[in-house]
């Protein structure tokens, strides 16, 4: 495993901001000097490794603010609340949401050229059509990840969890849990339809068809979940108590499950499943620009943050030769078999607001029946 040492001073880059003059009441604090300062970042649990924030802030003096968020949703609606004088200066928007924040304005293009670093993307992310949207790229591709069925290992057999059947199967009733709005997809994915909607963009009755076939079929296998749940941290809890032994889940609550040694598992069922792409993005009209891009620049300054990244977050690295700073054990928990891949679609966006204009409305009346 990583020592500290691999996140070095020497690799962070440098700042050029001049240490500033120290007021003569150091009690008062005036926000403009504080803003100047400070760099705004709102992001998953353990998507900044501590290291590395520890040193960006002593190599730079810029504050890294952390502003956790659970769900693309909510962080949706607080950017849009401050869509005026947002607080934020990065946001953590998954490449198939793209559209929906940059319609609404909340996303600035990134400038490739104030990052010396870019290159340490690997290009089958940073030049990847989704990334680029009216003719402009957005975002730098950080993490990758996917929809898995997670399990324990030590109750649920690796054949039972070859299928997405055993999550609505009598043998574990009231011991699953869900993600209720991306299991529509799955679901949809699962009765034989395209979970992205693409296919049903010029057939929007077959697509309100579909989305309440699959609204049915989750209220008739209700009493089978235990809970829908928001965030990773509650599923990994509720792993480790075993109030559920058998789960929806993104692939890095997961996998960082087993690297703390937990009888956990993972896999991408028969019928396939969703993968998607985190990335950082700068937020439009932020109070700290230029701290956005230090930040973003010091992030990529070597393989070895990204190696970090993936140990902390349980997701897989987009930076070009970090799994070679990763233990046999941490590439296993962040990579899947061939047979686990042919089963893997990634989010697409092109029908996300026909798909939400019909999921969202699904999601509440499976949470009221």
């Amino acid at each position: 495993i990583m020592s500290r040492k691999n996140i070095t001073r020497r690799g962070v880059i440098k700042s050029g901001v001049a240490t500033s003059v120290a007021l003569a009441a150091p009690t008062i604090w005036i926000p403009k000097i504080e803003a100047s300062q400070t760099v705004n970042v709102w992001t998953y649990a353990n998507f900044i490794p501590k290291d590395f924030k520890r040193e960006f802030e002593n190599e730079t003096g810029i504050r890294i603010r952390e502003r956790l968020v659970d769900d693309q949703g909510k962080e949706f609606n607080l950017l849009a609340a401050e869509k005026n004088n947002p607080t934020a200066d990065i946001c953590t928007v998954a490449g198939h949401r793209f559209g929906q924040f940059i319609d609404s304005e909340l996303l600035a293009p990134l400038d490739v050229s104030r990052l010396k670093n870019w290159s340490t993307v690997n290009k089958v992310y940073s030049e990847s059509d989704w990334s680029v949207v009216n003719g402009k790229k957005w975002g730098v591709p950080i993490l990758s990840g996917a929809e898995v069925m997670g399990y324990n290992s030590e109750i649920v057999s690796k054949e039972e969890a070859r299928s997405w059947d055993i999550m609505f199967s009598e043998k574990y009733k009231g011991q699953t849990a869900l993600i209720l709005q991306d299991m529509m997809s799955i679901v949809m994915l699962y009765l034989g339809y395209d979970g992205n909607m693409v296919a049903y963009l010029n057939n929007p009755a077959k697509a309100k068809a579909i989305v309440n076939e699959a609204r049915d079929f989750l209220i008739k296998h209700k009493n089978k979940v235990r809970k829908y749940y928001d965030s990773g941290a509650e599923i990994q809890q509720m792993l480790i108590n075993q109030d559920v032994v058998v789960c929806h889940a993104w692939s890095g609550s997961i996998s960082k499950l087993i690297m703390d040694g937990f009888p956990a598992e993972m896999t991408i069922p028969k019928e396939g499943s969703y993968g998607f792409i985190y990335c950082y993005n700068i937020a439009n009209n932020g109070p700290n620009p230029d701290n956005a891009y230090k930040f973003l620049d010091a992030l990529l300054a070597r393989p070895e943050i990204g190696a970090n990244m993936t140990k902390a977050s349980g997701y897989i690295s987009t930076f070009k030769g970090s799994a070679k700073y990763l233990t046999d054990l941490e590439k296993r928990t962040s990579s899947f078999t061939e047979e686990e891949l042919e089963g893997l679609q990634f989010f697409r966006a092109e029908a996300n607001k026909m798909k939400y204009s019909l999921v969202d409305p699904a999601v509440e009346v499976i949470k009221a029946a």
